[in-house]
């Protein structure tokens, strides 16, 4: 149980050291609100329009696929070390196998959802579907 105190006590230090600082700098630091504080800093160009831009949600759902197979790569490349050796020590085929195939048909199935929910599927802007039926004529 003893251990468990410790484990406590390290917590509240590492929570209480960080807001200790805080609040000691909100006290002790001046506060001078101006004007230059509160604008946008935009590289020392004065900011024009809002700052809030609709980005198109396809590049949030590449990043995320990409995301999701450059995960399934690192925990690949384990299994991919370990391979023969496990078979070299004695170790069955669908032992070595098979976990590796069910990580890989989990991945296949949860790409197929995504593209036949159009994850994948790139959306033209209007600008660029009238310049092709432009070229096209």
């Amino acid at each position: 149980m003893s251990e468990w105190i410790a484990v406590g006590a390290l917590g509240l230090v590492a929570v209480g050291i960080p807001l200790g600082m805080m609040a000691i700098s909100a006290i002790l630091r001046p506060t001078v609100p101006e004007q230059g504080k509160s604008a946008t800093y935009e590289s020392g160009e004065i900011p024009t329009g809002s700052a809030r831009v609709q980005f198109n949600i396809q590049y949030y759902m590449i990043a995320l696929l990409f995301l999701v197979f450059d995960v399934e790569t690192v925990l690949i490349l384990p299994w991919t070390v370990i391979y023969r050796p496990a078979l070299e020590a004695g170790a069955d085929l669908t032992t070595v196998l098979l976990p590796m195939l069910v990580f890989i048909g989990i991945l296949i199935v949860g790409l197929v959802w995504a593209w036949r929910n159009g994850a994948v599927k790139w959306i033209k802007s209007p600008l660029a579907n009238r310049q092709k039926t432009e070229r096209d004529i």
